[in-house]
């Protein structure tokens, strides 16, 4: 396909779980056929680039990130020729396809790991320093151990090898010897071979962990970043285009890096953003959203932060204080099983209080701010979540097409549906599902959809850059995208309450701006003035004529 150099600045990404999205052979499972079985849906969404969770062999205990074989679809998806069937369908329709690359461990039923730890295994010689060994479990103790629910260590001792093997994830997910030049060459030849297969764009599971040195926290290491430069030095030879997606889930400056000087990483996601964004909800104030952004640095100009509002994993509440962590606990997560490491494990629906009014005003952020927007399927008709289901799987139910059995994700008979469909009276597919949500002109789905259609019209909001304003309410945000060829306005209120709002304040007047998008009840008064509704919000296009200085933000 032809495309921009920097395409993904303009797109709208979706993230979906193969396994829970749809069901084409009517196995219980959700497979590839069916994700290319729905891409005329994902089209008419107005998506750019679809991003699959993982979908090569896994034993499936970490949701497959735990990787027994990264050459094979897990045969519960299909078959490598289903995958090339998707990407040459999604092509067709001008969708691109991002795949997972996990490069920090493997799961431990991997060849890799089971010819490491074994001394009689044939092959032991050829892979027995793929792996971090260590006769003792005293080394790297400044590491944190990052899933505190699960793991005591970040050490495991094998019985076979008679050595402890470090995991800086779950125990079944040995790390990777990065100190081993045979591991970075085999990495590069897996994100070779999944440019081969037809992949658009390549999401780099957990950058920050390759290298181990003692007396560092085992994170962000020089030597990670020196190898990133080389990935993505060969990807740029390779295959032009290609996007890198980080997962370092770290603070604005200390992500900094990951850029480089736009010779590493294309994109990284803001994690510390998105916290805030339902901290400042709930406080009714945009102070959080106003700090974090204050740590935030201007990027190389082909690079772009990535946002969101939900995921595959819990809401992360790493990089807030404790104070902080105890409000959003007690806020959002009242019940004990809705908590999970140190995070919320609930879908945007439920934790909005199925309120429309705030589900749009979260979206009409994500869509205007700085950054590319990432949705997660289902958030789009506001589907819920069931935390009555271990680990994460309460925000991995299947997508709910319509309210027949099983929601329509599988003909299979119910029992045998991996993740059971959610059946609550509130959330389940009786209430929200596709077809209803295509039928009700006034559903969020109808919305986002508008919503998507108008970002689409106005180049700023992908390429701008981003400067905030310091409104006299603090409930009020506000904020300024411009390009070259536009400058717009965005506003948002985060009290149920009312507010009038001074248009001179930032510099406007009401004959010199343009409607782009509002809320139901947001106007513009004749005495220069915005009215918003409790949660309203509005994008306004300014005449040019109306200038003023603007500093980089993005």
């Amino acid at each position: 396909m032809q495309q921009s150099s920097t395409w993904y600045k303009r797109a709208i990404i979706y993230e979906l779980n193969t396994r829970s999205f749809f069901d084409a052979n009517g196995d219980g499972i959700g497979d590839l056929a069916g994700v290319t079985a729905r891409l005329d849906y994902l089209k008419d969404l107005g998506v750019d680039l679809i991003w699959l969770l993982p979908i090569t062999q896994s034993p499936m205990r970490d949701g497959g990130y735990d990787v027994s074989n990264t050459f094979e679809i897990n045969p519960d998806f299909g078959t490598l020729n289903d995958f090339r069937l998707l990407v040459k369908a999604a092509h067709e329709r001008g969708l691109k396809i991002m795949v997972e690359l996990i490069p920090n461990h493997t799961s431990d039923q991997n060849l890799w790991f089971q010819a490491s730890r074994d001394p009689n295994h044939p092959e032991h010689e050829k892979y027995k320093d793929y792996y971090v060994w260590s006769k003792t479990d005293q080394k790297y103790k400044d590491a944190r151990i990052i899933f505190i629910d699960y793991e005591k260590s970040n050490w495991t001792y094998d019985p076979l090898r008679k050595e402890f093997y470090w995991h800086r994830f779950f125990h079944h997910q040995p790390d990777l010897n990065y100190d081993n030049p045979e591991v970075q060459r085999a990495m590069m030849r897996v994100v070779q071979y999944w440019i081969d297969q037809g992949a658009d764009a390549i999401r780099v599971d957990a950058p920050p962990y390759l290298f181990e040195r003692e007396g560092t926290s085992c994170e962000n290491l020089p030597e990670s970043h020196a190898y990133y430069k080389r990935l993505r030095s060969f990807v740029e030879a390779y295959a032009p285009g290609v996007m890198l997606l980080a997962e370092a889930n770290q603070w604005p400056e200390d992500t900094r890096v990951y850029f480089g000087d736009g010779d590493e990483f294309h994109m990284n996601f803001h994690f510390p953003l998105m916290p805030r964004l339902y901290m400042a909800l709930a406080k009714q104030d945009r102070k959080p959203i106003e700090e974090i952004l204050a740590r935030t640095p201007a990027l190389p100009d082909n690079c772009q932060w990535g946002v969101f509002l939900r995921c595959h994993d819990e809401l992360t509440l790493e990089m807030v204080t404790p104070e902080e962590r105890e409000f959003m606990w007690t806020y959002y997560a009242p019940k004990p099983r809705m908590r999970l490491n140190m995070g919320i494990r609930r879908r945007l629906a439920p934790l909005m209080d199925n309120d429309q009014r705030k589900l749009r005003l979260l979206h009409s952020i994500l869509l205007s701010f700085i950054g590319t927007p990432v949705l997660y399927y289902g958030d789009e008709i506001g589907m819920g979540d069931n935390i009555d289901l271990e680990d994460r799987d309460g925000v991995r139910t299947p997508m709910q097409w319509d309210d027949s059995t099983n929601a329509g994700f599988s003909s299979a008979p119910a029992e045998k549906i991996q993740i059971p469909v959610i059946e609550d009276a509130e959330f389940g597919c009786k209430k929200i599902n596709v077809v209803q949500a295509k039928a009700d002109p006034d559903s969020l789905l109808n919305w986002l959809k508008k919503a998507i259609e108008l970002r689409k019209q106005h180049p700023a909001f992908g390429e701008g850059f981003m400067r905030m304003c310091s409104p006299t309410q603090p409930a009020i945000l506000a904020w300024w995208r411009e390009n070259q060829e536009e400058r717009i306005f965005a506003i948002a209120n985060f009290s149920s309450d009312p507010f009038e709002v001074g248009m001179d304040q930032f510099g406007l007047s009401d004959a010199r701006i343009q409607t782009i998008l509002t809320s139901k009840e947001a106007k513009i008064l004749p005495a220069g003035r915005f009215r918003l509704e409790g949660f309203g919000f509005g994008w306004y296009k300014v005449n040019q004529s109306q200038s003023e200085d603007v500093s980089q933000h993005d």
